[in-house]
């Protein structure tokens, strides 16, 4: 049996579409002034109308959560721009309900498109971080600088005897006799949001190096050594100060060179005169040794980006009848093996005792070596190729 409508209803149905999926024109009008409106602006009414926030008044850390989800969903933010919006909301539609320039009477219009938006309440959001759920990536503290810098007054005055200047702990240029466990590493510091994990933490008698009780840090100070934490657990990030590669010219270049011709047997595959000659002339150290170490496996500095295309794997499959069958490997456990032969064809094998595997890595060799190099090894040998100009 059809069901009944009228035209009538079919054409508000499509009009109320069509308002879900065009940006509201009125919402630069809508929202109020202040610095990363034109972000918010920008970024936000891609999906939704921008102005559908004027009816929400949530935390900081609600704003936080709530924009992380939005770029897990697609939203399209810098970090720079992650700061301002979230900034830009937590001043406009703070938790109390004090907009500021809020326009009144729009609380009725929110929700997830525009429609039935409530108040939210003004602790944590269930189920994204504090106490009540499991802190991750979708709600990620934002460092406020200026709280991390009197954090670091904390940290130092409290805490770098034993965890060191960058919170690693042991190695840090920590004393063995009083090291402390890496904060960069830490659970509790990685599943914090402001506070409320180190706080509890400190509260239970966790000794300061001032000799005071930690339960005398006052909630400011503990929001402000999270905010210190937070920024050195940035800082390790491959984009972080202390990612960048440091001097690995450390080696003895004879040593190196002994090293090739000899134990390394790399001079079977390699050389100085041939596929390496010239290779200090192209690659900066760093390079040269990640080539080395894992060959095929992208990433480069000085001379033009990531490594060589690396060579496909090969397999040759011999089943108990017929004959062998050799291609490039697509894939391999215990149970299967497939592969694409030489005339593009996919042949896949249930793998048992007749069916024997033989696999063919042209870089095999280097995969052997990685348990067999010491430190010492690896920078001799960096140092020997240096002298390949």
């Amino acid at each position: 049996m059809p069901f009944p409508c009228s035209n009538a209803r079919w054409l508000c149905l499509a009009a109320a579409s069509a308002a879900l999926l065009v940006p509201w024109a009125g919402s630069a009008q809508t929202l109020p002034d202040g610095a990363g409106k034109d972000v918010v602006l920008r970024a936000c009414s891609v999906c939704h109308p921008a102005a559908m926030v004027s009816g929400r008044f949530m935390s900081r850390e609600q704003w936080n959560a709530e924009v992380s989800k939005m770029v897990q969903e697609g939203a399209k933010l810098s970090d720079a721009e992650f700061t301002q919006v979230v900034d830009y909301l937590a001043k406009s539609f703070p938790s109390n309900g004090a907009a500021a320039g809020q326009v009144a009477g729009r609380g009725g219009r929110g929700g997830r498109f525009g429609f039935g938006m409530t108040q939210q309440p003004s602790g944590p959001a269930p189920g994204r971080g504090g106490a009540a759920g499991g802190a991750g990536p979708i709600d990620m503290q934002v460092v406020d600088t200026a709280a991390a810098d009197r954090g670091r007054t904390v940290y130092i005055a409290e805490c770098v005897t034993c965890h060191g200047p960058r919170a690693r702990g042991a190695g840090d240029g920590v004393p063995e006799a009083q090291k402390g466990p890496d904060l960069v590493r830490s659970l509790v510091v990685l599943h914090d949001r402001y506070g409320k994990e180190i706080g509890p933490f400190l509260r239970k008698g966790h000794p300061l190096q001032s000799g005071r009780p930690a339960s005398t840090l006052t909630e400011a100070q503990i929001a402000d050594l999270s905010h210190f934490l937070h920024q050195k657990v940035a800082d390790t990030l491959r984009s972080g100060p202390y990612s960048r590669v440091q001097n690995v010219l450390t080696g003895d270049a004879k040593a190196g060179e002994a090293f090739f011709e000899g134990a390394g047997g790399c001079k079977q595959c390699h050389s100085p005169t041939g596929d390496l000659a010239g290779i200090a002339s192209r690659l900066d150290p760093p390079t040269i040794q990640q080539r080395f170490l894992f060959p095929g496996a992208g990433g480069g500095r000085r001379g033009g980006g990531g490594a060589p295309p690396r060579k496909p794997v090969t397999v040759t499959v011999a089943a108990a009848s017929g004959p062998a069958v050799t291609g490039t490997l697509l894939y391999l456990d215990d149970f299967t093996v497939a592969l694409r032969d030489a005339n593009g064809q996919y042949r896949s094998f249930t793998r048992g005792r007749a069916v024997k595997v033989e696999r063919h890595d042209p870089v095999q060799a280097h995969i052997d070596l990685l348990p067999r190099y010491t430190d010492k090894n690896i920078h001799d040998i960096v140092a020997y190729l240096e002298t390949l100009k």
